[in-house]
């Protein structure tokens, strides 16, 4: 009973650490999505993203992560 109780606690710190990361990456993405929405066409256009583009990006949710993320 006692290795139970402890594989179930080791289990539950284990998974902690993964989440604070994940949700300050979302933070993260979130924010550079805000960023890219309020940048104008000669700024879009320094870094070779036409406005559709960067709306399209821009409205993309917060858990849509690039493909790179993924595992």
């Amino acid at each position: 009973m006692t290795t139970l109780t402890s594989i179930r606690h080791d289990a539950t710190h284990a998974s902690r650490p993964v989440l604070l990361p994940r949700i300050a990456a979302w933070a993260a993405l979130r924010r550079q999505r805000r960023q890219l929405a309020a940048l104008d066409a000669c700024a879009l256009n320094d870094i070779g993203v036409t406005l559709n583009e960067a709306r399209a990006e821009a409205n993309r949710p917060f858990w849509d992560v690039p493909s790179v993320w993924r595992c």
